[in-house]
Order: structure tokens, then sequence, then C-alpha cells
């Protein structure tokens, strides 16, 4: 699914995005707008949520500088979903492993610091 990451851009599906993304478990993909700009909300992954996902892999950009504070995984936790946080390149090689396996997974991926 994902092709390429290099600090700032990303290929999925053929399509170069130049903006954080968001993938959902059905394979749509969306611009990931966060309230605040390198710190996850919960209102940031809301709609992600909504769909029920096994996993959620976070991408923290090229050298982990977002932020997924306590209160988030433990939502997310609490609703019995698995939780990956990496920096950016090492959550897209395990995101697409998941997907490879047919895992119903939402990745959530910062591209820039």
């Amino acid at each position: 699914m994902i092709k390429d990451y290099h600090f700032g851009s990303i290929v999925i599906e053929g399509k170069t995005y130049k903006r954080d993304v968001q993938i959902f478990p059905s394979g749509e993909l969306k611009a990931w707008q966060r309230k605040v700009s390198h710190e996850v909300a919960i209102e940031d992954v809301k709609e992600v949520l909504e769909q029920k996902p096994e996993i959620i892999v976070f991408g923290t950009g090229s050298p982990g500088m977002l932020r997924v504070f306590d209160d988030i995984r433990e939502e997310i936790k609490s609703q019995g979903i698995e939780l990956i946080i990496e920096p950016t390149k090492k959550a897209i090689e395990k995101f697409n492993e998941l997907k490879n396996e047919g895992r119903k997974t939402a990745g959530f991926f910062h591209l820039t610091c």
C-alpha cells in the first residue's frame, strides 16, 4: 500500500502526498489535520475509531517528534485496539506488514519532524 517515504513526502498507491495522512481500515485515505501540530488529541483520531480498527499505527515523524499522550493511548487500548507508535519509516513498514496479513489496520503518518 505505502510504497515510499522521505521527510515531507509519502507515496501511497502510486500517488505522492506532501501532507500528513490518515488511512482508515477501509483503505480510505484523508489528510490528517491535528488540533495541535505535534500532539495527538482524541478528536484527531475519532473518525478512525468509529471504524473499530483492530490495530492503529502512528508514525511520529522522521525523528519521532509527534507526541501521543498517555490519555490517548489509554483510550485506544480501552477499546481493545492494539497500538503501535514508531518513527514514520518504521511505522510504515509495520503498517504494510499488517495490511498484507489482512489485519484491520488504521494508520496515522506525520511526514516531517
